[in-house]
């Protein structure tokens, strides 16, 4: 039996996210999930970090392993963008039955799938590090890392739906709190792992695999223990639990153009780093170094995107389009204003910062191109990343998906070929390639946002 609405207490949450005011709901959803976030990047760069301590083939496998990492990335986060969106939009709309059931095939349909991905990512990442240059002893590490890391699929899935239940109540602190703590964990963790002791053999680079697997399930764990204790906890009863198909289509036609649009974001990885691989391991080592770095710089941005996506969904329930014109404005100012600082930082601190990383100076000297050039294409993550999240939130996920075949797969195929081989450019083709079909897709999308905005603020009026 489904909850009623006479059931379910919405009263919880201390912010009303169609009523308070906009600049202060973004900095109480925004600031969270951004400290959030730049732990996660954090703990990327530790793992980063510990493998250059190992060898440079360790570092080269890290980085090759990211682009098939990011395929599991693109299916828990574009299902978990598409929870999030399906429910804030049914609270906004004063209908928490249908969120709480939401929430409740959400979880069901992230297991079945954490299975599913399991069982396909060992079967084809040979296949995929193959395709990207990988062999021999090379391979070896990078199967070591990624096969324990698939081992853990369920635990990532898992987080992201639950994630996607709390975030859609405004509760972006939970899932802060379990970043801040893995990176932490991490810090102990990857050491232990790596070298032994303690009754531990030494596992090298499948010791930093086996941390982040252990880290997931804790987090996890802690994630529905904070979830149960809100308006949307899962019940215990195993009626609640059977699967509604109806629900898992909704949940999927939401849901699969962002994952897809995200997997375009793999796709656009593993290109880039194809066409690194045609000049050195050390390009590929300093791709994945410096894109590392840009996180960093790019983390508020990200918990801008979080605050978009839940305000816009739930004022978009509400029916309250003056907020979510009023949303898009101000999130994309705030962000501006960041990554124009951010930028100038990044320009000054290219080379210092690659030094951080890696001793080999080829390394240091191909990703502080790399990052300078970077610099200036901040900016346009900001556009982009905005206007996807907030066409998500009004339940119009399919035209990311054609931005990111467009920015990920189509031109740069064609701008990459063009500039690193047609002009001989090299690896310098290929980093300017980035600046231009980032910026040119970024201001696509912010000129087609404001029409969507227009469009659907007009048809919504009263003739």
């Amino acid at each position: 039996m489904q909850p009623t609405s006479s059931q379910i207490d919405l009263r919880q949450s201390t912010m009303h996210l169609t009523q308070d005011p906009i600049g202060t709901l973004i900095r109480q959803l925004a600031i969270p999930a951004s400290v959030g976030f730049f732990f996660n990047t954090m703990y990327n760069v530790v793992d980063t970090w510990y493998a250059g301590r190992l060898s440079t083939d360790a570092l080269g496998a890290l980085s090759i392993s990211f682009p098939v990492f990011f395929l599991l990335i693109a299916i828990s986060g574009g299902l978990s963008q598409g929870a999030t969106a399906l429910m804030a939009n049914a609270l906004g709309a004063q209908k928490p039955a249908e969120a709480s059931q939401l929430a409740v095939q959400a979880g069901l349909l992230g297991a079945c799938l954490g299975v599913l991905l399991t069982a396909v990512g060992l079967l084809l990442s040979p296949t995929l590090f193959g395709i990207l240059g990988a062999s021999g002893p090379y391979l070896q590490i990078a199967l070591d890392y990624m096969n324990t890391i698939w081992m853990g699929t369920l635990f990532f899935i898992g987080q992201s739906m639950v994630n996607a239940a709390l975030q859609a109540q405004g509760d972006t602190a939970t899932y802060r709190n379990q970043l801040i703590a893995g990176f932490f964990m991490n810090l102990l963790l990857n050491p232990w792992f790596m070298y032994g002791g303690l009754g531990v053999p030494a596992m090298g680079i499948g010791g930093i695999a086996l941390a982040t697997v252990l880290i997931q399930l804790i987090g996890l764990i802690y994630m529905i223990s904070k979830l149960m204790k809100t308006a949307l906890a899962w019940p215990i009863h195993l009626e609640a639990w059977r699967p509604k198909w109806g629900t898992w289509r909704a949940l999927m036609a939401q849901g699969l153009p962002a994952s897809m649009s995200m997997m375009t974001v793999a796709a656009g990885i593993f290109i880039i780093t194809w066409f690194v691989s045609f000049f050195s391991q050390e390009g590929v080592a300093a791709y994945g170094i410096a894109t590392r770095i840009e996180q960093i710089l790019l983390l508020p941005t990200i918990g801008l995107n979080v605050a978009v996506l839940t305000l816009v969904g739930q004022n978009h329930g509400a029916g309250r389009w003056d907020r979510v014109r009023e949303i898009r404005q101000t999130s994309l100012k705030i962000g501006l204003a960041m990554m124009l600082a951010g930028g100038g930082l990044l320009y000054l601190m290219a080379e210092p910062a690659m030094g951080w990383f890696t001793p080999d100076t080829e390394v240091r000297t191909l990703g502080s191109d790399y990052l300078r050039i970077a610099s200036i294409t901040l900016c346009a993550y900001v556009i982009l990343f905005q206007t996807v999240f907030m066409l998500q939130g009004i339940k119009r996920p399919m035209m990311s998906l054609w931005i990111g075949l467009y920015r990920q797969i189509l031109a740069p195929m064609l701008v990459f070929y063009g500039l690193a081989f047609g002009l001989d450019w090299k690896l310098d083709g290929i980093w300017w390639g980035i600046f231009g079909v980032t910026w040119s897709a970024a201001l696509f999308s912010f000129f087609y946002g404001n029409g969507v905005i227009k469009q659907l603020a007009s048809s919504s009026e009263p003739h």
